[in-house]
């Protein structure tokens, strides 16, 4: 779905954070970017969804380049590419219902949006993906009440029903109890399923081995190793 070839970043200091990565987010694959602080992982996230601007390369999706498309196409990656941050922001005095209804804004019109009004089918669609992420019994929960596990399930609806087909996600589990951190994997995985492309950052090597169908390995801002989901050699642990 989004490819990134000879992707470079360097930062206004003259350093290099990546170089020359190629990267391939697959529609309904569950991706893991795996490497040592530093190595690169969330800002290549960050250019996947042009949340930083690139040095230099090309940035493709669904095989249309995106910046010989102009300002239409870039838009579109803004709709069907979400970056969610290791914590989501979220309005704490509003319910995980009308936090995930932010991620309507786009598909209701402008008149609706200053009345506050909400359309019948947005409002199911969001119960719909909130019943899918085990939260339909909080959906009148308040953020602040709401676990940290619970929050990113929210952002992860929000996404959702912005029209979002990549989810990007900058470990989404670090802080998390096992049970916690388990679940939301689970859901990712399952999200896969329905055809959504999933890319995590993940610190724990034994979740990516689990959960994972690629897995690929950052250093010093390079690509050391891109496998299908499956137990890591020792050497390619090492070269982490």
């Amino acid at each position: 779905m989004i490819e990134a070839r000879r992707l470079t970043k360097r930062l206004v200091d003259g350093k290099t954070v990546l170089s020359d990565v190629h990267f391939l987010a697959d529609s309904g694959k569950f991706t893991v970017v795996a490497g040592a602080s530093g190595s690169g992982k969330s800002m290549l996230l960050k250019c996947l969804a042009l949340r930083e601007t690139w040095t230099s390369g090309e940035l493709l999706l669904d095989g249309e380049d995106v910046f010989k498309g102009g300002w239409k196409m870039k838009m579109r990656v803004r709709r069907e590419v979400a970056y969610l941050e290791e914590k989501p922001e979220l309005n704490p005095g509003r319910t995980a219902l009308k936090n995930a209804l932010v991620g309507t804004r786009y598909q209701t019109p402008l008149w609706r949006r200053l009345i506050g009004s909400v359309r019948n089918d947005d409002y199911m669609g969001v119960m719909d993906t909130l019943e899918q992420v085990g939260l339909l019994d909080k959906a009148h929960t308040k953020a602040s009440a709401l676990s940290g596990g619970e929050r990113q399930r929210v952002a992860i609806t929000r996404a959702l029903v912005h029209g979002a087909r990549a989810l990007l996600l900058d470990e989404p589990v670090t802080g998390l109890d096992p049970h916690s951190a388990e679940r939301i994997l689970a859901d990712l995985k399952a999200m896969c399923g329905r055809g959504i492309a999933v890319v995590a950052v993940l610190s724990n090597l034994e979740w990516a081995e689990k959960f994972a169908d690629r897995i690929v390995g950052l250093k010093e801002g390079r690509v050391v190793f891109d496998v299908a989901g499956r137990r890591l050699t020792g050497r390619e642990r090492s070269m982490l």
